[in-house]
């Protein structure tokens, strides 16, 4: 890996050291790793807030700069859940709060996916941040929060007015979906909780929230779902188990 000692000094956060490299007139504060990594980039990976300060002083740093996988030193902040350095970032005009990569996953559905509540409260009170936008593969920020029983997360992004509690993922899941098939049981009641979420929503095989819960054997999630108005409990989806065939 091709990596100046700035960027060594910045991945490891050695605050001396990145302030002697900094006042070099022939040391670059840009100059990325063969990954496309600039020093600011891995020290907002790392939660080095000393050394983001130092970069971030300079009049000559790109705050917004793209690694191979465009992803921001923003993007990284926020799906280790620093905190300060993402709200370092965000002080700057130059960055965007709401900039994918190339799987069109945003700061916020980093910080989601990952459970940082205190990162995702963050991102939703900066303009122009879209709380409800997918990947690629349609997962939106709620979907990962739900999937990975983040509740903290999922009770944010469900008292927004512009998120769609029951938007279909991949595979024509719901967030309930995913919920109710990794046995969150809080997560799930705080998605019953809302009008707006079809609690016998089908995905694209047939399979329901309750038919993931019972494959799965989560007992809590299937007793919730079995109280809910409109349950089929007799749902057999359109998805056979894979028999073994012996040659």
């Amino acid at each position: 890996m091709r990596i100046t000692p700035l960027s060594w000094a910045a991945l490891y956060g050695h605050e001396v050291v990145v302030e002697l490299l900094l006042g070099r007139d022939d040391v670059d504060p840009n100059k990325p790793d063969n990954g496309g990594r600039t020093p600011l980039w891995l020290a907002a990976a790392g939660g080095h807030e000393g050394v983001v300060k130092l970069l971030l002083g300079r009049d000559d740093i790109i705050p917004d700069s793209l690694d191979r996988s465009d992803q921001t030193p923003l993007s990284w902040a926020a799906s280790k859940g620093h905190e300060g350095v993402v709200k370092l970032l965000l002080a700057c005009d130059d960055v965007n709060p709401n900039k994918p990569d190339n799987q069109g996953r945003t700061p916020l559905w980093w910080a989601s996916c990952n459970g940082h509540q205190g990162v995702v409260k963050t991102l939703l009170g900066q303009d122009g941040v879209d709380p409800d936008r997918p990947d690629e593969h349609d997962e939106t920020p709620l979907g990962r929060a739900a999937f990975g029983g983040h509740e903290g997360v999922v009770k944010l992004l469900l008292g927004r007015d512009d998120v769609i509690p029951d938007r279909l993922g991949r595979s024509d899941q719901t967030p309930l979906s995913w919920a109710a098939s990794k046995g969150h049981e809080g997560v799930v009641k705080l998605l019953l909780a809302h009008d707006d979420v079809n609690p016998n929503k089908p995905d694209n095989e047939g399979r329901t929230p309750l038919w993931w819960a019972t494959h799965y054997g989560n007992e809590g999630v299937a007793e919730l779902l079995l109280e809910q108005d409109g349950i089929n409990p007799l749902n057999s989806a359109n998805w056979v188990e894979p028999t073994l065939v012996c040659f």
